[in-house]
C-alpha cells in the first residue's frame, strides 16, 4: 500500500476508478433525470444549466448525462465480470498447463493457439451472433476472449518458477500436488495476472463498446456508451455533444484502468523497482 501511494501514475489511475465508481452508486439513488424519458419538447437540446441539462439531449429528448451516469454501471458491470471469468478460467488452465506439461500443455496451449488467431473484436463478433444480442452474453463474450491471454500469462509464470528449489523442497517434504500449488505456485505468481486483469478491464469497456455499437451488445432503450456512439453517428454533425459526451467517458475510465495497470506493473515487478 505504502509503494501504491508513492507511485502517481497509479494514483491518478486509481482516482478515475473511484471516480466512475462514486457514479456509479450515485446512480442507483439519484439520476438528474430518467434515462429512458424521451420528451419531445427538448429534442437535440444543446448543453445548458437553464434548462437542467448539462449535456444536452439525444435525439428522443433524453438526458444525455443522465444516460451516460446509468451507462458507467453497466459498462463496469460486464468489464469487472468478464475479466474476473476469463481470468479465472484461464488462469486455471495455464496453471494446470505449465505445471503438468506433458499432453495437458500441448492440447490446452493448442486451444489457445485457436482462440488466440481471431482478432479480439471479431472472436467477440463471432461468440455473440452464436448466443444472441443481450447484456450476460456479452460478458460471456469478452470472457473467452480473455481466456487464453489469462492462459499464456498465468503458464509462463509457473513454467519461470515450478523448478525452483522451494518448490522442488516442497515435493521432497512429501507435499502434493494441490498444497504446492496453493501455497507455493499460486501466491507467486499473481503479479503478473493482477497486472494483466488491470489492463484487461480497459480492453472489456473497448470491447463492450464497440459491440453495443454494432448493435450486438446492449440493447436500446437501455443507456450504454456504445450504442449511445451508434445513435449520434445520424446527428453528430447537428449536435456534436451526442457524441463527444459518451467518447469522452470511455475515454477517461479507459484512461484511468491503463494508468492503473501501468502503476501496478512498476510497483508489483522488483526489477522494475530496482531499475528505479
Amino acid at each position: 500500500m505504502a509503494r501504491l501511494l508513492k507511485n502517481p501514475i497509479a494514483l491518478v489511475g486509481l482516482a478515475i476508478i473511484a471516480l466512475y465508481t462514486l457514479i456509479v452508486i450515485i446512480s442507483q439513488f439519484w439520476l438528474p433525470f430518467d434515462p429512458l424519458q424521451m420528451d419531445v419538447a427538448h429534442i437535440l437540446e444543446s448543453p445548458s444549466f437553464r434548462t437542467g441539462h448539462l449535456f444536452g439531449t439525444d435525439e428522443f429528448g433524453r438526458d444525455i448525462l443522465s444516460r451516460i451516469m446509468k451507462g458507467t454501471g453497466i459498462s463496469l458491470l460486464i468489464a469487472v465480470s468478464a475479466t474476473a471469468i476469463g481470468a479465472t478460467i484461464g488462469t486455471f488452465m495455464g496453471v494446470w498447463a505449465g505445471f503438468l506439461g506433458g499432453a495437458w500443455d500441448h492440447w490446452i496451449m493448442r486451444l489457445a493457439d485457436v482462440l488466440f488467431s481471431f482478432p479480439s473484436l471479431l472472436l467477440a463478433i463471432f461468440v455473440m451472433a452464436v448466443l444472441g444480442e443481450n447484456t450476460y452474453n456479452v460478458i460471456i463474450a469478452i470472457s473467452i476472449v480473455y481466456i487464453p491471454q489469462f492462459a499464456r500469462v498465468s503458464r509462463g509464470a509457473v513454467l519461470a518458477i515450478k523448478n525452483n528449489e522451494f518448490v522442488r523442497a516442497a515435493f521432497s517434504s512429501g507435499a502434493d500436488r494441490r498444497f504446492v500449488l496453493s501455497r507455493h505456485l499460486l501466491p507467486n505468481i499473481m503479479m503478473p495476472i493482477i497486472v494483466q486483469s488491470s489492463l484487461s478491464l480497459s480492453v472489456a469497456i473497448l470491447l463492450e463498446s464497440a459491440l453495443s455499437f454494432l448493435g450486438l451488445g446492449v440493447q436500446p432503450p437501455h443507456p450504454s456508451w456504445g450504442n449511445m456512439l451508434s445513435s449520434a453517428r445520424k446527428v453528430m454533425m447537428l449536435a456534436p455533444w451526442t457524441a463527444i459526451y459518451p467518447g469522452l467517458a470511455i475515454m477517461g475510465l479507459v484512461l484511468g484502468f491503463n494508468l492503473l495497470g501501468d502503476g501496478l506493473r512498476d510497483i508489483l515487478d522488483p526489477r522494475l523497482r530496482n531499475i528505479k
